[in-house]
């Protein structure tokens, strides 16, 4: 018997995610997502967070195998519509931990919330943000001027991070990466890298006069006073990736595309 007996398949709302959902309607008996032992996602890499995101509201989360209906399609396998069966037994899976997020407003409230990909803080206004940064109760940058900042884990770290110029991070290499975004103050400073059980607290300095937001993945937060970070460890999540295009793989490829 498959240990992928139980199937679900969920699709993004564009055209051709719907249309590749259509073809496979008859493909199985699917299940209901909360019934399944894995789901498999159509769309882009945006709808895949969305569907990974779904999984850390469950008590046992389970793999997620994507196929890429979308644009850039980094997370996602390719679309095929035949051979499914044979393609989730073959599959390579990756671990992946989010990052646990907890937000404090000016106005004192508490928010918190995952991130797969990254965290990030970013100015609200034409007014440069200012933030301290601090690591493991350590004041390192008494005060970054800043269009922002961003923490990011590995999966996340060909994504936002790249564009701001952060390194990218191999699967499985426990780390993080502290970019920031557009900095002006220290000049010279291009960021870090940090072990991923390192604690990590932004707080953002005069928030009235410069007001920041925070975004985790799609989820943003505005007029923060501080942001503290930290892995989930109890929150594990699992992508599933054909072995001739493994995640690992392509990170480590990503390095040479000029």
């Amino acid at each position: 018997m498959s240990q992928f007996e139980r199937r679900a398949l969920v699709a993004s709302p564009t055209a051709p995610a719907q249309a590749a959902a259509a073809e496979l309607a008859d493909a199985a008996d699917w299940v209901d997502p909360a019934d399944a032992d894995v789901v498999i996602a159509l769309g882009g890499d945006g709808f895949l967070l969305q569907t990974l995101h779904t999984m850390l509201d469950r008590r046992r989360p389970v793999p997620v195998f994507g196929m890429n209906l979308g644009t850039v399609g980094f997370l996602m396998n390719e679309w095929r519509r035949h051979g499914l069966v044979d393609r989730l037994e073959r599959a390579k899976a990756f671990k992946v931990t989010p990052l646990l997020v907890t937000v404090t407003g000016i106005d004192g409230r508490i928010h918190q919330m995952p991130a797969i990909n990254e965290v990030s803080v970013l100015r609200e206004t034409r007014q440069t943000a200012k933030i301290e940064v601090m690591v493991n109760d350590r004041v390192v940058l008494p005060e970054l001027a800043c269009d922002g900042i961003l923490a990011a884990t590995p999966a996340g770290s060909t994504a936002y991070n790249l564009s701001a110029h952060g390194p990218i991070l191999p699967l499985g290499s426990n780390l993080l990466a502290l970019t920031p975004i557009s900095p002006f103050r220290p000049r010279r400073w291009r960021g870090a890298i940090l072990p991923d059980k390192a604690r990590i607290q932004w707080r953002v300095l005069d928030p009235d006069k410069r007001p920041v937001s925070a975004v985790a993945d799609q989820h943003e937060i505005r007029d923060v006073a501080q942001v503290d970070i930290a892995m989930d460890r109890a929150r594990e999540l699992t992508l599933l990736f054909d072995p001739e295009h493994a995640l690992d793989d392509r990170i480590t490829m990503e390095q040479f595309i000029s």
